[in-house]
């Protein structure tokens, strides 16, 4: 039987019985965990399980990990980053390699917490316009630097046991606004997007799962990439990217209508997955009914992804710390 074509979060650090039953009868996808969820490695742990053993399979559990402002774990439960834009430019000529380290450090300690995909690399090209909320989150502002540190960031997570989620497709660098308010247009020539903004996804195109961007690129069409059957498929064709993609949050603000209404238009426009994020029963109820089960071409990348996670070696965390103080230190910097 085909799985639902959701990923959803919930409500607090344990499931309630009402959660329990309604997880195990809407069959997501998987799972994402925020703040509210995490307290300690014990509950932590315990929480996955139960998520897991609600929909008796090995669900994949999604987090954003970035680092700076967006990142969910905090010491004691996980090292403190610097966030990723401001690494990369004291890291130097070395922060492919120093990106590596630190999502490998960060791969570590999800997994070790029952935590197996992360959010990230973010390869959205930062420009000057970009919106606050987005800027120091990318890795830079040039297409060449953004994929080379992104695929060392997706290499990290992979090699440590973590499914990487590629966002923000198919770009997210040129909005001035903040998709989570409103909905960013980008009105941004159409071949300078696909030689520049768009490349960078196709470079790494072939990692197992994605994101997409609540944004409106009008050189193509005038409804959000999220809902648009001509973005989904220039996605799918022009970038090249064949894994499974989920929408951004649908609650953000960037989309306008019900819930039920943005779950069944992302589904119908080639979303493979609606995301939900805050936990709430009655809008999971809504998103669920809407979005229905997984497709056979969603289930094929579906299978496709969790295929790539794979049983790290182990590693010693302390050992790659002092890997990225030895670069810091030929780089001038302190970690």
């Amino acid at each position: 039987m085909a799985q639902g074509a959701t990923i959803l979060g919930c409500l607090g650090p344990e499931l309630t019985s009402r959660e329990i039953s309604f997880f195990r009868e809407a069959d997501p996808f998987g799972f994402i965990v925020f703040d509210r969820n995490l307290e300690n490695a014990d509950q932590i742990r315990n929480l996955c399980d139960t998520l897991r053993d609600a929909v008796g399979r090995d669900a994949p559990i999604l987090i954003d990990q970035e680092g700076g402002r967006v990142q969910r774990l905090r010491p004691p439960l996980a090292t403190q980053w610097l966030p990723p834009l401001d690494d990369v430019e004291r890291f130097g000529a070395s922060a492919p390699r120093a990106m590596y380290l630190r999502y490998r450090i960060i791969a570590a300690e999800l997994i070790a917490l029952g935590i197996d995909a992360n959010c990230a690399p973010m390869v959205d090209i930062a420009a000057n316009e970009t919106h606050k909320f987005l800027k120091n989150r990318c890795y830079g502002n040039n297409l060449e630097d953004v994929v080379k540190v992104g695929q060392a960031v997706a290499g990290g997570l992979l090699d440590g046991g973590v499914l990487p989620v590629l966002k923000h497709i198919p770009g997210h660098g040129r909005a001035v606004s903040d998709s989570h308010l409103d909905l960013p247009v980008v009105d941004t020539n159409g071949e300078v997007l696909r030689t520049q903004d768009f490349a960078a996804f196709a470079a790494l195109n072939d990692l197992p799962m994605g994101m997409t961007a609540h944004i409106t690129y009008s050189a193509f069409d005038d409804r959000p990439a999220t809902l648009s059957p001509k973005m989904m498929e220039l996605i799918r064709k022009d970038i090249g990217f064949d894994g499974l993609i989920m929408t951004d949050d649908i609650t953000m603000k960037a989309l306008t209508g019900t819930l039920a209404e943005l779950s069944r238009l992302s589904i119908d426009a080639g979303c493979d997955i609606v995301l939900h994020c805050n936990g709430d029963m009655n809008e999971m109820e809504e998103v669920v009914a809407a979005s229905g089960s997984m497709n056979a071409d969603a289930m094929r990348r579906g299978v496709a992804a969790l295929a790539c996670r794979r049983t790290p070696d182990p590693v010693d965390i302390s050992h790659l710390h002092a890997q990225l103080e030895a670069l810091a230190n030929e780089a001038g910097n302190d970690v």
